[in-house]
């Protein structure tokens, strides 16, 4: 059988996933609550687990967070649209990263939202450039708000300085501009001090804050929750018409996560980082005097730059030929332009996989280049 590499999807390790105690999770669940299961969640969801995922939030963040101001919600991607349909209106203008989720790019496209991207550099988004981006736009294409991934962003792996997150709340409460912040990866944490989350830098009101158990348990679940304030959080529920998520997988995670969200998550984090470094080794062994990447505190990505004079076609042709699949930089940018990147998503591969996959794609990257000019680049953003 023909080995496939596959790089291109952001999920999380299967190798981890916890079967046993799931399956004895949701015997629990369902004994505990068939009562409830017979009834429509609400809008809410869950508040055994709201009352965790609260939890989660305050130990992490170092801030109080009542359950009731969380809605639980079918993975982050609900909370991305149903903040879109409520804050705006076709024509309407965002502000964002150049590069960003794909998920969030197609869905602004699907309601008409005019994305205005900011670049990325090492630390994240280029928040200095913010004041002159909103000049620019002037009153009548004023931004109905700002989307970022502060921590660990999809594709790129950076992280918002804390001096750029303080930046971006004083400029957007001084402008009355709300903030998304989609903190999914927040917990696909690897190295160092995790950085805080917007709303526990400051009081701002219109801090709306997504966040997901898809990238550190399973997506399948489907599971995410949006934490805001009123009235911003009634007006984005109001555009809710599921009458709730899906009871019977809170009720079974928030039993798995009885006895804390902490454990389990240490030891997902284990593996995945493992996975981590086996891309950034193999591809200092193999590129590195060819390419850029990240080098990621977090998250399920690693972000590679490669040389100008790569004819992205051929090596989309021969990596195919191949079986190794990565995702092309231009599904990442918000006007959907070829750039010289492309992202690994590593969460899911098997260790043996990244180790035989990656030498394929350096070499499928020196045959596709169409000259032998020497690297021009030390970075990712020079």
């Amino acid at each position: 059988m023909t080995r496939s590499f596959d790089f291109a999807v952001g999920r999380t390790n299967p190798e981890t996933f916890p079967v046993d105690k799931m399956q004895r999770a949701a015997h629990a669940a369902i004994e505990r609550e068939s009562e409830a299961l017979t009834n429509y969640p609400g809008r809410l969801g869950h508040p055994g687990l709201r009352a965790i995922m609260a939890a989660r939030e305050s130990e992490r963040e170092g801030v109080p967070v009542d359950p009731d101001a969380i809605a639980l919600m079918n993975g982050s991607m609900q909370a991305v649209t149903l903040t879109a349909e409520a804050l705006t209106v076709p024509g309407d203008t965002v502000i964002c990263e150049e590069f960003t989720y794909s998920g969030t790019i197609g869905a602004y496209r699907s309601l008409g939202i005019e994305m205005v991207g900011l670049p990325l550099d090492n630390d994240g988004m280029r928040v200095d450039l913010l004041e002159t981006t909103l000049d620019r736009l002037g009153a009548t294409r004023k931004p109905k708000f700002i989307y970022a991934l502060t921590t660990y962003q999809n594709p790129s792996g950076t992280v918002m300085s804390n001096a750029r997150r303080k930046q971006l709340i004083s400029i957007a409460e001084n402008h009355d501009i709300p903030i998304v912040e989609d903190n999914c990866y927040g917990d696909v944490h690897f190295d160092g001090v995790k950085p805080p989350a917007l709303y526990a830098l400051s009081d701002y009101a219109k801090i709306i804050y997504l966040c997901s158990l898809s990238k550190i348990l399973a997506p399948g679940l489907r599971l995410g929750y949006l934490l805001a304030r009123p009235p911003l959080f009634d007006q984005i529920l109001d555009r809710r018409h599921d009458a709730g998520g899906n009871y019977l997988a809170a009720a079974i995670v928030a039993e798995l996560y009885r006895d804390g969200v902490w454990p389990l998550t240490d030891h997902f984090n284990e593996s995945l980082c493992v996975k981590k470094n086996l891309v950034v080794d193999g591809l200092a062994n193999e590129l590195d005097d060819l390419c850029a990447w990240s080098n990621p505190a977090g998250g399920l990505f690693v972000w590679l730059r490669y040389p100008e004079d790569v004819d992205q076609k051929k090596l989309a042709e021969l990596a195919a030929a191949r079986n190794v699949h990565f995702a092309p930089g231009a599904n990442f940018h918000i006007n959907n332009e070829d750039r010289p990147y492309l992202r690994l998503a590593f969460g899911h591969v098997p260790d043996e996989d990244i180790r035989d996959g990656i030498p394929i794609l350096a070499q499928c990257i020196r045959e596709a280049r169409t000259s032998n000019a020497p690297k021009e680049f030390d970075g990712l953003y020079e």
